[in-house]
């Protein structure tokens, strides 16, 4: 039987990017940064990008154990200004931090700073404007700054990560807000990490 989650909270609030920045960040729900608002409407674009039922539960992140939906990331994804596109990137980077081997409640929490970082395929990458090559980790790539912004927005306002409480850092780093780059197929010696042995 699978449970029923309830969907995202709503929220009335004035059309003013301004006081809804504001808003959000008084409650903690940004990185500092300003958010796009996730209207409903941008939520539920965003999460039929990922072709999979806004309810569908992808797990539960700690430290909080909060559930993580594909309605909720959506909303994550907005605020981060990720483009539709982007969306089932983004799908596949949180169940890649929801593995249990990857032990998301222990990087979110260490007193050591440490941020997960993504790789994208090169046969994405182009497409979203990913880049592995000058300048990855630069500005001009919308995508790779926005892709892993959604995905540490969530992991603080799903898993409960919020600095100075649950996630302990005593330093951290520019990799907390975006550390995401294409693999760049053309210039290894080996084989791409999308082939499966």
């Amino acid at each position: 039987m699978t449970a029923v989650v309830p969907s995202a909270t709503r929220l009335d609030l004035a059309d003013l990017t301004f006081e809804i920045n504001e808003y959000f960040h008084a409650q903690g729900w940004t990185d500092g940064l300003p958010v796009m608002p996730p209207t409903e409407e941008k939520v539920a674009e965003m999460a039929a990008g990922s072709s999979l039922p806004p309810g569908t539960v992808l797990g539960v992140m700690a430290p909080a154990n909060g559930t993580v939906t594909i309605e909720k990331l959506a909303v994550n994804a907005v605020m981060a200004s990720c483009l539709t596109e982007c969306s089932p990137i983004v799908v596949t980077g949180m169940q890649a931090v929801l593995r249990t081997e990857f032990n998301i409640g222990d990087l979110a929490t260490t007193t050591g700073g440490g941020a997960p970082g993504f790789i994208v395929s090169v046969r994405v990458a182009d497409d979203l404007g990913v880049s592995g090559g000058t300048g990855c980790f630069g500005p001009r790539y919308r995508a790779y700054s926005t892709i892993v912004r959604a995905l540490r927005l969530a992991i603080r306002n799903l898993g409960g990560a919020h600095p100075g409480d649950m996630d302990k850092s005593t330093q951290t780093w520019p990799g907390k807000l975006a550390f995401c780059f294409a693999e760049n197929e053309a210039r290894r010696p080996f084989e791409p990490l999308r082939v499966v042995e």
